[in-house]
């Protein structure tokens, strides 16, 4: 793998994607960098979600790539991307409501399965649950979680459901997550908590970040690079303070 594919964990090189004469994505080429967060921003509409349904092998493209972890993921089916590491948050979080927040995360960590010979092995198993919950349990403090490990998904507010998809996805060992608009519907208040737990979790866990928001005022201070589309293409692109003064990038947040 040669050093600029080790560097970045994402590429896409002319990704685009239409239905019918709407072209969503149009020839997009993002970069995201290993253990850091990766912002895509845009008005509504703007081709994020779609750019990232393409990539996560929701939608087929129409043209281009996607290279994941040094490899052509162009086209794969969505199961196949998340057993390479790709996972994605959904904007309206999909836990099982009856289970507890526990109990969620202990299902995205999975288990080797049950069969004759290893059944007969009870330490085996065991062992294998302990370490499993001991995994959880990390990953709830990591999400500030830990102290509603028994509560029923139900039960969770808007912002702590969000925080429960977070550590869902941990669970899975991923190496990259799509977050799609993880503060939308929360309290602007929690909003920064929920971006400052993922933000630490770049500073002890092994992953990367594409966060997709259009709430700009929340979210830019959090990036460490920004992409913004608007009307299926890249019309901007830099660090934070860069993006923020673009003339076009101000254009289409005040014309919204």
């Amino acid at each position: 793998m040669s050093s600029e594919r080790r560097r970045y964990i994402l590429e896409t090189k002319d990704l685009t994607k239409a239905f019918g004469g709407l072209v969503a994505v149009n020839h997009v080429n993002i970069k995201v960098e290993r253990n850091k967060m990766t912002m895509l921003m845009g008005p509504n509409g703007a081709g994020k979600t779609t750019f990232v349904n393409v990539c996560t092998g929701v939608l087929k493209p129409d043209e281009g790539e996607v290279i994941f972890d040094g490899r052509d993921i162009t086209g794969w089916p969505p199961h196949d991307v998340y057993k390479a590491g790709f996972v994605r948050t959904f904007q309206v979080p999909e836990p099982f409501l009856k289970l507890t927040v526990l109990d969620n995360v202990l299902v995205a960590i999975g288990n080797k399965g049950e069969n004759p010979f290893r059944g007969a092995i009870k330490w085996l198993w065991i062992r294998e649950e302990k370490e499993n919950i001991e995994k959880a349990f990390k990953i709830l403090d990591a999400v500030g979680l830990a102290d509603l490990w028994d509560r029923q998904a139900f039960t969770l507010g808007a912002g702590q459901l969000k925080m429960l998809e977070i550590a869902r996805a941990l669970a899975t060992g991923a190496k990259l997550i799509a977050l799609d608009e993880p503060i939308g519907g929360t309290d602007p208040a929690y909003a920064n908590d929920i971006l400052s737990y993922v933000k630490g979790l770049l500073k002890i866990w092994d992953v990367s970040f594409l966060l997709i928001e259009h709430r700009i005022d929340i979210a830019l201070p959090f990036a460490d690079y920004v992409y913004v589309m608007d009307r299926g293409k890249v019309i901007a692109e830099g660090l934070p303070d860069e993006v923020a003064n673009n003339p076009k990038v101000i254009e289409i947040y005040i014309g919204e």
